[in-house]
């Protein structure tokens, strides 16, 4: 598939994607926060549609997320972007070499991914960061035609449990036991899992700064000797 080809049929999949209306709970939710804002964020505007992925559409890394956060890519229209977790992935994705800044702000920041492309395996912000079994599966297609598109991909990194089963249903493989920095080989592709960069991890101390770049350090060098 010729690159032009590729981003066209990337457009037309994000098209699907932020036009999608399957999970009233889901779509009733992200509309009810984009106009119920907090204090903080009283005068911006907000997103309040699906998310699509984003980054480098020759990447040999794909970054698998949860879902977006309610007041992060549900405000600002991109993937880890304007919350803690956003910046978490965007200084140890600078620190490593895949992204171009230490922090994602904004869709409009300029940051630019090489070698990797961000995603979900939910596309909007689930109350209580909770999705259900159903909306998990009206997403799967998106996740599906993703990976199809990017043809390059060698290593994909699951940031949590459902990103690491939903990644696993995509490969048609069985999950194993989800633990942090583990390396498995199913075909083609490695997969590598990771606790979430969630304010539940980071600021508890179960996820260490130093264990969250040891992940992307071994990224790194699992992708240059696949």
């Amino acid at each position: 598939m010729s690159k032009v080809k590729t981003n066209r049929t990337l457009i037309e999949l994000n098209k699907r994607i932020t036009s999608c209306t399957k999970c009233p709970r889901l779509i009733n939710y992200i509309h009810d926060i984009a106009e119920n804002k907090v204090r903080r964020f009283q005068n911006e505007t907000y997103y309040g549609r699906p998310l699509t992925g984003f980054g480098d559409i020759n990447a040999r890394l794909l970054i698998v997320g949860l879902a977006p956060a309610a007041h992060g890519g549900n405000r600002t229209g991109r993937m880890f972007t304007g919350d803690s977790s956003g910046d978490w992935l965007a200084k140890v994705m600078n620190k490593h070499g895949f992204s171009s800044i230490p922090t994602s702000q904004n869709k409009d920041d300029g940051m630019m991914l090489y070698d990797a492309f961000i995603t979900a395996a939910i596309r909007c912000a689930p109350p209580q960061n909770k999705p259900a079994r159903e909306e998990i599966d009206n997403c799967f297609g998106f996740i599906q035609d993703e990976l199809k598109i990017l043809r390059n991909v060698k290593l994909i990194l699951c940031l949590g449990k459902i990103a690491y089963d939903t990644t696993c249903r995509l490969l048609d493989v069985k999950p194993e036991k989800f633990g942090h920095d583990k390396l498995f080989s199913y075909g083609r592709y490695k997969v590598l899992t990771s606790y979430h960069p969630s304010k539940q991890n980071t600021q508890t101390g179960r996820l260490s700064w130093e264990d969250w770049s040891n992940v992307f350090a071994r990224a790194k060098k699992t992708i240059r000797n696949t």
